[in-house]
């Protein structure tokens, strides 16, 4: 054999291996169900750019209805710290981590070939990053249906660690690990899925309207797609809810007894703000959804820790900011406090959707 016959067989075995190669990288860079595909579902405030969606906000998902035996998903998670719940027809749940390095996860395999839906839910907040979605990849046999229904019906939370479900999987105490978070079993998820209803969930532990125990408070950042840039703002006309459910003055309370705290001496230096102030703060914000959504039941709550036990003014600032704001569609409607120590937990959780939606039914109703 010579030299020049040699070289083409060489050339000719490696072909299969570079098209094995190419195969695989293909795979990496463009899954066959890109994550701008029309017939992808998402909900929350979902940012879009570089060949992915981008995952902020708790309760953030993207929903596939699909035929198929197989499912795998490529994601790349900013900090490698991020929780998903993979839920396949409503109630086959596995819980996913995220890695920081992009790669893809089988999300769900060996089901019967047959119509499926398949939704990717995050379980964990923003202050543990975000993730980029670039879309799902179906069994070669399989492919991507037409999408599920909008929901008629939607609602809006603002909140802090309560609604965003911060530790409510520590059974023994109160970490801040973020395989603890569970927003799926947060009161404002149960809601939403009660009633039906399309949410975004708009919460961040440690928050507050005056002062938070990080540097943001909820009045700065609220009306943001990216929590941590100033200059990506939300669309509000992307959604429009119904109701809006706004729990907020937690941390406030905490904080506003804590003078050595580096926030407070920065949102107050030696003046705190006196009840005129705090009821103030509370009315700005309100007021600030208000023109947002001209047309929407605003709920304003507070619980179910420590701010609202017996002898707290804090319940009384809501109720009188609600009063002077003469908005006969702002209500008020607290959750009380349980005594437990640290967050609430499933329970406890639900227990307060339990008494949201009451309220709801019996104030409210939801259209």
């Amino acid at each position: 054999m010579n030299f020049t016959t040699k070289k083409r067989l060489l050339i000719l075995l490696s072909v299969p291996l570079m098209v094995l190669v190419f195969a695989i990288c293909a795979w990496k860079r463009s899954p066959s169900i890109a994550a701008d595909n029309a017939r992808l579902r998402y909900m929350g405030r979902i940012g879009h750019g570089s060949g992915a969606s981008i995952m902020y906000w708790s309760g953030s998902s993207v929903t596939m209805n699909f035929k198929g035996t197989s499912v795998k998903a490529v994601l790349k998670d900013e900090k490698g710290d991020n929780y998903y719940y993979v839920i396949v027809d409503s109630n086959n749940i596995t819980k996913l981590k995220a890695d920081s390095g992009k790669r893809d996860y089988e999300l769900v395999s060996g089901l019967p070939d047959a119509n499926h839906t398949i939704q990717l839910y995050k379980l964990t907040e923003i202050s543990k990053g975000k993730t980029w979605f670039y879309g799902f990849e179906i069994n070669h046999n399989g492919h991507i249906l037409e999408p599920p229904p909008v929901p008629l019906r939607k609602i809006e939370f603002y909140g802090n660690s309560i609604t965003s479900g911060y530790s409510l999987e520590d059974s023994v105490g109160d970490s801040r690990e973020s395989k603890f978070y569970n927003n799926y079993y947060s009161y404002a998820a149960i809601t939403a899925r009660h009633y039906g209803a399309e949410f975004h969930c708009i919460s961040r532990s440690g928050i507050g309207i005056m002062v938070s125990w990080s540097p943001e408070i909820m009045p700065e950042i609220y009306d943001h797609l990216d929590p941590y840039d100033a200059n990506s703002k939300w669309d509000f006309s992307q959604f429009t809810p119904s109701i809006v459910v706004i729990n907020l003055f937690q941390n406030d309370y905490w904080l506003l007894n804590k003078p050595e705290f580096p926030q407070y001496k920065i949102r107050f230096g030696n003046k705190p703000p006196n009840e005129r102030g705090i009821i103030d703060a509370y009315k700005k914000f309100v007021s600030s959804i208000r023109d947002k959504y001209p047309n929407a039941s605003i709920i304003c709550t507070l619980g179910s820790m420590d701010a609202t036990a017996e002898g707290s003014p804090w319940p009384g600032y809501i109720k009188t900011a609600v009063a002077q704001l003469g908005d006969k569609k702002i209500y008020t409607h607290f959750f009380p406090y349980r005594n437990s120590p640290g967050h609430p937990k499933k329970k406890e959780q639900r227990e307060n959707a339990e008494s949201l939606i009451k309220f709801i039914d019996e104030n409210v109703g939801f259209k």
